[in-house]
């Protein structure tokens, strides 16, 4: 092959192998160019939403808050036990207990300003709802007092899982029986004061007797039960202080609810206007807490026990026995979380009963100012 065309077909290869490199460069330009092109593409569409996103939230801002919302009842339906136990898991929340006093006060003056008619500026129906039920986990619902923080409702789980489980830990000697059935009777009894029903103040005195009487009652029933426990298999006494605290319980609200039981608590029609006191509605009320009261205990002081039991005889609980309580107030809080709420979901907040229910003064009075009215509503108390 002649020397010019070995050079021609050189120059051909070279050619070729150059339009192939421009080829392949071009193409990964172009890919390049079409990625920062959508990249482009997508910041702007990332910020035209956002952009859409702040001016609708501008508009719902600037739009005045509708008046017509009810929050003195709850956000959810109180007909049906679902909408109680939404309720009760917004009032009883543990996390409610950990909020300032700056918090509390500044949620009921929206709560207040907005039943006055008076709306904040920009705020918003969560944020209306939020405040209602911070004002309501602080706030006595009959009274309008700020409730003292360990007899709240949001304080259940904390309170009554540290006392609970160290009943169920320490059952075993009549002094501890004794000193937590004295513990927990005295944080019962805060708590039954704090939540009781109806607006009339307890003296001193009252109040000494009441916790007294209370107190003594729970504690015997304790070691009464304790004693007659000791001939029982070891799993039975471990429900020992269950069923003091079951007991106690009946004890323990009717003591410190006795004003009640005397002097009635207020009834009202069902738009909200007093009727009159009575003591018939004070005994359903009452009734329906010390039910409410012994459902809660019953998952917290009945599952831990049979966990525990199996537990102690596991090799490594016997190796580090200072576990047993932790872990006994660890299961009871895990019981009492969901326990809380849902039993007091068991009945209304707000009860009602018919006025043939009522002591007979009082149904004639309402018969003579109030001729239409069948049923009467009061708060239960928690």
């Amino acid at each position: 092959m002649s020397s010019r065309r070995i050079g021609y077909l050189r120059s051909i290869s070279a050619a070729s192998f150059v339009l192939q490199v421009t080829t392949i460069v071009l193409r990964g330009s172009t890919r390049r160019q079409q990625r920062s092109t959508q990249r482009c593409c997508d910041i702007e569409r990332s910020y035209i939403h956002k952009k859409t996103k702040e001016a609708k939230q501008k508009a719902r801002m600037s739009e005045e808050l509708s008046l017509d919302i009810n929050i003195k009842e709850p956000r959810w339906d109180q007909g049906t036990f679902m909408g109680r136990a939404k309720h009760f898991f917004m009032v009883t929340d543990p996390r409610n207990v950990l909020l300032s006093s700056e918090t509390l006060d500044e949620a009921r003056v929206i709560v207040e300003n907005y039943r006055a008619g008076n709306v904040k500026p920009g705020l918003t129906e969560d944020e209306l709802w939020r405040a209602k039920y911070v004002y309501d986990s602080a706030f006595h619902p009959d009274t309008g007092e700020k409730m003292f923080v360990i007899g709240r409702m949001s304080a259940q789980v904390p309170m009554n899982m540290t006392i609970t489980g160290c009943m169920l830990t320490f059952y075993r000697t009549t002094p501890a029986v004794v000193f937590w059935q004295w513990v927990n009777q005295s944080f019962n009894a805060v708590v039954n004061y704090t939540n009781r029903s109806g607006d009339a103040p307890m003296t001193v005195n009252q109040l000494g007797t009441a916790y007294v009487s209370a107190t003594t009652g729970a504690v015997v029933t304790a070691l009464g039960l304790k004693s007659l426990a000791t001939r029982l298999p070891p799993i039975v006494s471990r429900f020992v202080p269950f069923a003091a605290v079951a007991a106690a319980n009946c004890i323990n609200i009717p003591f410190m609810r006795q004003r009640e039981l005397k002097y009635g608590i207020p009834v009202l029609d069902e738009n909200g206007n007093r009727l009159g006191e009575s003591a018939n509605a004070a005994k359903q009320a009452i009734v329906q807490v010390v039910v409410s009261r012994i459902g809660m205990a019953v998952p917290a002081m009945a599952i831990p026990p049979v966990i525990m039991n199996a537990l102690e005889k596991r090799a490594f609980m016997k190796r580090f026995p200072i576990l047993n309580a932790p872990v006994q107030v660890g299961l009871v809080g895990l019981c009492l979380v969901f326990a809380t709420p849902l039993c007091c979901a068991l009945f209304p907040q707000k009860s009602s009963m018919s006025v043939s229910g009522l002591e007979a003064d009082l149904q004639e009075r309402i018969r003579q100012t109030s001729p239409n009215t069948t049923t009467v509503y009061f708060n239960k108390g928690l």
